[in-house]
């Protein structure tokens, strides 16, 4: 049976996902689950967690919880990463405050921007070093990445080290189940390819098959769902840059309206109005997660400690800060319901799975280019389709994309190219290029402005401890 290791267990919810998954399979069901994290706490919350999975899904696992990472490492198969550098406070608090002081608002702050370029440089060193500790202790082990920033991430893995890894994220599955939804057709009906980076990869084809055997597009009903005035609110900018490219793009339209220099404007507070962008949404989003925990760890390590009232009072807030019914639905259960044999959407557990196994199945992956995309640079990272099976990961090749999405992610691989060459040789100019290149900050602030907000952005996180300093 293998070993497969959770850097970063201290995620409780996304670990119990992962460890549900897994051990939903009966192939995996006794395989060694080794927990990591540098929090005692969480790390004991999330072995609790394990345990009561493993005895509501009747699988037998040899789980082990450490607070050293190379112990934790040693003879791996897998090894699956989930964690932030710095965590929220004081990191993520840092990347949204200071920006913020120049005038520059974001939502997100993960994946590109001013904050995705600080979370890349925190976040890259960690990944050197775990991927220097695989080396020694488990030279065959897959690392499976869940951290963002993923693109600069998995950039640098292909470029400094020689480890195993693909990076996966959830955005072209959910995705597709969202307009699913949206066009009222079945999931399973639907066929789709899709590619480009991580957070902006586009569905190069959405489709069914008819009882006539007929391959049907399925982009007019999207765009009907435009022409209708059906778009959900929460996302107006997705379906916006469907009518202006007339391609979909995977990540949440909170996500996409940071990557561009078009919806987020310190002087057009109406464009705010008219797409519905939630700034600082991250930061909600931590806080409320930080207000609940208590009751998350309670609901998922003794459900019977907790009234009715309470839980009550917990959804309350939930909506009180405005959180979908549906969010709602699913935060709830995914700390009460250990029952449920359903698997989660991510990958990570079908990838292991193949790989032991040897049963084909494809999925989304984050790998280097490698002429799998001709009209990107074949260092960068790409999302593509892969082939999963006992001979390991295997991306399709895609060809060219459409000229224009091609020309509008190389804005993005610009600055995750001039992120990567500042954390492997810790120079700041480069920070510098690649904050002036990144869309939106160069269409609020002035060259003056974003040197000095780097420069600000650099010595903040240095003297947290979690950046080293950059000359």
């Amino acid at each position: 049976m293998p070993k497969i290791v959770l850097i970063g267990a201290g995620s409780t919810v996304f670990a119990k996902n992962l460890i549900g998954d897994i051990l939903a399979y009966p192939e995996l069901s006794e395989a060694t689950i080794t927990l990591h994290d540098i929090d005692e706490q969480r790390l004991h919350t999330t072995r609790v967690v394990a345990e009561r999975l493993a005895k509501s899904r009747g699988a037998h696992p040899t789980i082990e919880a450490q607070l050293d990472r190379r112990a934790a490492l040693d003879g791996a198969d897998y090894a699956i990463s989930m964690f932030q550098v710095g965590g929220y406070r004081p990191s993520t608090v840092i990347d949204f405050e200071i920006p913020k002081r120049y005038g520059l608002r974001q939502t997100i702050a993960d994946t590109l921007g001013i904050g995705g370029i600080m979370r890349g440089l925190r976040t890259i060193p960690v990944f050197l070093d775990i991927a220097a500790d695989m080396a020694q202790l488990c030279p065959d082990a897959w690392l499976l990445n869940y951290v963002n920033p993923m693109a600069i991430i998995t950039w640098a893995l292909e470029s400094a080290t020689k480890v195993k890894s693909v990076g996966l994220c959830h955005s072209v599955q959910s995705t597709a189940e969202k307009l699913a939804e949206d066009i009222g057709i079945p999931l399973d009906e639907i066929h789709y390819v899709c590619a480009g980076i991580n957070h902006m990869a586009f569905y190069l084809r959405f489709s069914r098959r008819t009882a006539e055997g007929r391959e049907e597009d399925l982009y007019p009903k999207l765009h009907q769902v435009a022409a209708e005035g059906r778009v959900p609110d929460w996302n107006r900018v997705r379906y916006e840059m469907l009518e202006r490219l007339g391609y979909f793009v995977t990540e949440s339209s909170e996500h996409f309206a940071e990557y561009v220099p078009w919806f987020i404007k310190r002087d057009r507070p109406d464009l705010i109005e008219q797409f519905n962008i939630p700034l600082d949404e991250y930061v909600t989003r931590c806080e409320v997660q930080i207000a609940g925990w208590d009751l998350v760890r309670k609901a998922m390590t003794d459900p019977a400690a907790i009234g009715e009232q309470e839980m009550q009072a917990f959804i309350q807030y939930l909506r009180d800060q405005g959180m979908r019914d549906k969010v709602i639905e699913w935060t709830v259960a995914q700390a009460m319901e250990f029952d449920n044999p359903a698997r989660s959407h991510e990958y990570g557990s079908g990838i292991i799975h193949s790989i032991e196994t040897g049963v084909p199945r494809v999925i989304y992956g984050n790998v280097q280019n490698r002429g799998l995309i001709d009209n990107l640079p074949q260092a960068c990272a790409v999302e593509v389709p892969c082939l999963v099976d006992a001979n390991g990961i295997q991306p399709v090749r895609i060809g060219a994309l459409p000229a224009h999405l091609a020309a509008l992610i190389r804005t993005q691989v610009n600055v995750q190219e001039l992120t990567v060459q500042a954390a492997l040789a810790r120079d700041r100019r480069s920070v510098y290029h690649a904050a002036m290149l990144d869309p939106h900050t160069a269409a609020e602030l002035d060259l003056d402005q974003i040197w000095r907000m780097v420069d600000d952005l650099l010595d903040a996180h240095h003297r947290t401890g979690f950046l080293p300093r950059y000359d």
